[in-house]
């Protein structure tokens, strides 16, 4: 209760945001107040516990002191550097004058300016994990990732560990969506009216050579009847001989078609 003095009248008024100039304890935020350090103690002394730090305060004196923090990948990254054999051939290279775009520098072999990993499978993905999973990184596409991570440090195949890394990330597989217009509804084909006006065709490379040296099956189905055509090609023949064997075959017996549904192979789509 705010008592006034007896010869004057009282009335507080509360200015909020930029208006009140004066700071008080109506406008001050409580971010900082004990009341509001309390409840975030226990998480404080989770995370105090996690980095193995302890803060000793003795007697009632106030004390000023500094904390740095030091990454132990970097350290783990100096000292296995010379136990990894490709590693150690680019280190004898630069001694020997080659390998000029390597640096050694205090026994740290450098790649420019990026620090060079080895190959162990166990020091990469804790230095993945930390660079994706960490709180500030908050689980980067494999893009972003990439860009951050090359600046400080270098290893044979790096695109394409990060890029397997983020995609088993079971966090970002339950999260991330793609941003695509969605595809809508099937359209089904309509129903053909007559026998051998529409079919559909498509290539099976790859099979097992024949005695004529065939290697490939051409598929040529009737969308009515489903009576199938199995021609068997060679998979470097041209557009032109194609076309010869399907109005032998083809042509012959069920005439020119009205439509073709087919994919979107070279073949398909050319000019011929």
């Amino acid at each position: 209760m705010i008592r006034a003095p007896k010869n004057y009248d009282m009335e507080v008024k509360y200015h909020p945001g930029k208006a009140n100039v004066v700071v008080d304890a109506l406008s001050r935020k409580s971010t900082g107040s004990v009341a509001c350090l309390l409840p975030q103690e226990k998480r404080v002394l989770e995370e105090l516990d996690g980095l193995q730090i302890e803060v000793v305060l003795p007697g009632n004196q106030s004390h000023l002191a500094a904390l740095q923090t030091f990454s132990s990948l970097v350290d783990r990254i100096k000292q296995q550097q010379k136990d990894d054999p490709e590693l150690m051939k680019i280190r004898k290279g630069v001694q020997e004058g080659k390998n000029k775009e390597f640096s050694i520098q205090n026994e740290v072999l450098w790649y420019g300016s990026r620090l060079c990993v080895p190959n162990a499978i166990a020091l990469k993905r804790d230095l993945l994990k930390e660079e994706h999973n960490s709180t500030p990184a908050a689980h980067p596409g494999r893009t972003k990732m990439y860009h951050d991570l090359k600046t400080h440090y270098w290893w044979n195949e790096m695109k394409r560990d990060i890029a397997d890394y983020v995609a088993r990330c079971l966090t970002c597989q339950r999260v991330k969506t793609e941003h695509q217009k969605p595809g809508g509804l099937l359209q089904p084909l309509p129903i053909p009216v007559w026998k051998g006006e529409h079919i559909t065709m498509d290539f099976m490379i790859g099979m097992p050579r024949t005695f004529r040296e065939h290697d490939g099956v051409w598929v040529i189905v009737d969308r009515l009847t489903k009576v199938a055509h199995f021609l068997t090609i060679k998979a470097t023949w041209t557009f032109e001989q194609l076309a010869n064997l399907y109005i032998k075959e083809i042509v012959r017996l069920h005439g020119v078609p009205l439509s073709i549904v087919s994919d979107c192979d070279t073949k398909f789509v050319s000019r011929l």
